[in-house]
């Protein structure tokens, strides 16, 4: 199934039934008296977040969605049917926007957590409604008001507590292969990853944390050179991050160079994204005649003051012992949160700023992408070659 991170979809909740205008006839009772009922509720649109989804995909065609109208009020003081809920399933950590207002609805970060994105219209009155000791015989009746209706961009962030970044071929979805069951495709060429891959590390019995594996970056990634900057918004969910260096990359740069290339291009996206903390992670030490001396030089030529580790993906040296150390880290992390209330909220407001400074930079980054193509649009075309620009 193609991986779908993005959508904008409309939503319309149902109309409200209207009320009934009638008065009771029958045999013998010549003046019965009003028995007009109400309409029926509309239907609200609902979103629901769904364990077995890991997509947005579902949402590609059909970008509409409706919910039921409510029944209008009938005699006899019968009031209209409600009119059904739309339930949409959206993948577990999914953000709502709103996209008038770049309002966040809501964020469904738990299996079976729903959100109500419009809300249905209320029912009309029926005419016994108005019936009081100086109107006996009312006439007034009201309508249903209309459902709400929005334009709505679903973002889907993976819910993972680690995020492994790098350069391309750095050996990150080798890595995640060798702490956990996921098998993302693996080769000798860059760009083998082109969605984000998730694994479950389980360290001991009841202690396990989540990975993400995202796709390269490159330099100029915040520009859009590459794959972009896109994937990138999954870390924002994440607590720590596992930068992984390959000591001896396919065209000789220097692996220093490499990581300050990683480096700003997340300052470029998110500032406070990296702030966060990051561990280096030299691999492919296997094939290093002195691993300890290279990571060495690596460390002080880049000041690096947090974790180093030493590791080989492919054959699994310190594999493990980092698997370890990033569950006692994220446990550390825990503790803390349970027991000072202000320290999570401070992890929830640096996570939501995080947010808003990665849809405010790809934002930005989808209006300069749309005015070069509106500006090359505007050229001359000498070879008469029509040029489709994919959106």
């Amino acid at each position: 199934m193609q991986f779908v991170d993005e959508v904008t979809v409309t939503v319309q909740a149902g109309k409200g039934g209207n009320g009934c205008l009638s008065f009771r006839r029958e045999k013998y009772v010549p003046r019965g008296g009003p028995d007009g009922g109400d309409g029926g509720d509309g239907g609200s649109i609902i979103l629901r977040a769904d364990k077995d989804l890991n997509t947005l995909a579902d949402f590609r065609y059909q970008r509409k969605f409706r919910a039921e109208t409510g029944e209008d009020g009938r005699g006899r003081n019968c009031s209209g049917r409600r009119g059904e809920d739309r339930i949409l399933n959206v993948p577990v950590g999914t953000t709502i926007v709103d996209c008038d207002t770049d309002e966040v609805l809501g964020d469904l970060t738990e299996a079976g957590q729903t959100l109500t994105v419009a809300q249905g219209g209320f029912h009309g009155l029926g005419n016994t409604r108005y019936k009081s000791s100086v109107n006996r015989a009312p006439r007034q009746t009201s309508s249903g008001t209309p459902g709400e209706q929005r334009q709505l961009r679903l973002e889907l962030k993976v819910l993972a507590d680690v995020g492994l970044v790098g350069l391309p071929n750095a050996g990150k979805s080798t890595l995640i292969r060798a702490m956990s069951a996921a098998r993302p495709r693996v080769a000798d060429y860059p760009f083998t990853t082109l969605v984000p891959n998730l694994g479950v590390v389980s360290v001991a019995a009841h202690q396990s944390f989540v990975v993400a594996d995202i796709p390269g970056l490159i330099e100029g990634a915040a520009e859009g050179a590459g794959l972009g900057i896109r994937f990138l918004r999954h870390l924002v969910r994440t607590r720590l991050l596992l930068h992984l260096v390959d000591p001896m990359p396919w065209d000789d740069a220097d692996p220093v160079d490499s990581v300050r290339v990683i480096s700003r291009e997340l300052e470029r996206f998110s500032p406070t994204l990296a702030e966060r903390e990051r561990w280096l992670v030299i691999n492919k030490i296997d094939g290093l005649p002195d691993s300890e001396e290279e990571c060495e030089r690596i460390r002080q030529a880049l000041d690096w003051q947090g974790p180093v580790f030493m590791i080989s993906a492919l054959s699994g040296q310190g594999v493990e012992a980092l698997a370890q150390a990033v569950m006692r880290w994220l446990e550390e992390q825990h503790e803390r949160e349970a027991e000072d209330p202000e320290v999570a909220r401070e992890e929830a407001a640096r996570r939501e700023r995080m947010d808003e400074e990665a849809r405010a930079h790809i934002q930005s980054l989808r209006a300069s992408r749309h005015d070069k193509d509106d500006d090359d649009d505007d050229d001359d075309d000498d070879h008469d070659v029509e040029v489709v620009y994919a959106p």
